[in-house]
């Protein structure tokens, strides 16, 4: 394996220049502050920002239409990643717009993604409900046929960014006598139709999510994706990007799984604490003088390495769950001051263990639990079979 430095083509490296000067101007203290203040994970004016010089019409496309290249890509994915810019609702957006181009009438084309590479439209994710846990098919959101449109009544939660986005992805129940996979039906739904309510939720990380209510919404049949009863099929591919089981390419210029974004917040977050373990206190000593710290950040630290490396939906689960088995560790070596948060006076390593344990419980979550996914790495990939959840039989005597 060759691990030596990629030399960048003098246009990549004027690339990377140019990235770098739009990034640091636009994503600034202020911006990365008022994101902490809102949980929001997105910024509007960094956002048209970036609509307006063209970096979200790059992003979509190609080199071949006019958009990035592979390394470019990566160079721009390393960046944004570098100065944290505010990212989940491009991600939801990009995921989206897809799925309207496959499956979206032109009308309905015609009107929406046009002004998604400029910023003025963002697309969100209307999956999960209040008590429908990560199975996304057992949908109780119901569409009723009205004339030429339909009637939507029903909540979904855990739908971020609603409140920053003109559409959202609904998946809806069209048929409750058909089996769940059948009775499925997509539309996107223009979130300032009448009788649609977004309530806030802050999650223990400080992030904001949404509880979404739809009381008696009318929705033009133009905004169908897909045939009616058939939405199962228009949800596959952006369920199977979010889950991370999409091929990686050959050339080896992405991510290796999904959550390596996360990944790299709980490798930095693992350097400054190994940093700190190596410093002389006051009296000279170094926590690292301790051999059972020593052990401990060695052990978390090959958790991470091993967690980044880690491909695919198995990646997904060795980070998520790194972050949990580690972070209490990082947590522990810093001592109690590790307990106060970002830009606090104290703070051990300005709150970046503290943040890692408040997030590491919603990465096991993002997209489906843990479970979820083991379940589906156990019957998909090692061919255990589905699991039985049913209860166990009594015995008899």
């Amino acid at each position: 394996m060759d691990f030596s430095r990629v030399e960048l083509s003098a246009d990549d490296a004027a690339f990377h220049d140019r990235v770098r000067q739009f990034l640091d101007t636009h994503v600034t203290d202020d911006v990365r502050r008022r994101d902490r203040e809102t949980g929001d994970n997105f910024d509007e004016g960094v956002h048209l920002a970036m609509g307006a010089d063209g970096w979200l019409s790059a992003e979509m496309n190609t080199g071949a239409d006019g958009g990035m290249t592979r390394v470019q890509r990566r160079i721009w994915d390393l960046e944004k990643r570098r100065v944290h810019v505010p990212w989940v609702t491009w991600g939801t957006t990009i995921i989206v717009a897809q799925s309207v181009r496959q499956f979206g009438s032109p009308e309905l084309r015609a009107e929406v993604l046009p002004r998604v590479p400029t910023g003025e439209v963002r697309l969100c994710l209307g999956y999960t409900e209040p008590d429908g846990g990560s199975d996304v098919a057992t949908c109780k959101t119901r569409a009723v046929r009205d004339g030429d449109g339909w009637i939507v009544n029903g909540a979904k939660m855990f739908t971020t960014g609603a409140h920053n986005c003109q559409y959202v992805f609904l998946i809806t129940n069209t048929d409750p006598q058909a089996r769940k996979h059948k009775s499925l039906t997509m539309f996107l739904v223009p979130l300032d139709t009448p009788g649609i309510e977004i309530q806030g939720i802050r999650t223990v990380d400080g992030d904001r999510t949404n509880i979404v209510y739809y009381g008696d919404v009318r929705v033009a049949d133009k905004y169908r994706l897909g045939e009616v009863n058939d939405g199962w099929r228009v949800l596959m591919e952006p369920l199977s990007v979010e889950h991370g089981v999409v091929d990686a390419d050959a050339d080896g210029l992405q991510d290796v799984s999904v959550l390596v974004h996360q990944g790299t917040v709980m490798a930095v977050s693992a350097d400054r604490v190994a940093a700190a373990a190596g410093r002389r206190g006051p009296d000279g000593r170094r926590l690292l003088d301790d051999g059972s710290v020593g052990y401990r950040l060695g052990r978390s630290l090959a958790r991470v390495e091993a967690a980044l490396a880690t491909p695919n939906m198995f990646g997904r689960v060795a980070i998520a769950q790194a972050m949990r088995d580690v972070s209490p560790d990082l947590m522990d070596i810093l001592g109690a001051a590790a307990a106060l948060p970002i830009e606090t006076d104290g703070a051990a390593d300005d709150g970046g263990a503290e943040y890692l344990y408040r997030w590491a419980p919603l990465c096991g979550i993002y997209g489906g639990t843990l479970e979820v996914f083991r379940n589906m790495i156990a019957q998909h990939v090692l061919g255990l079979g589905r699991p039985n959840y049913s209860p166990p039989k009594a015995k008899t005597s």
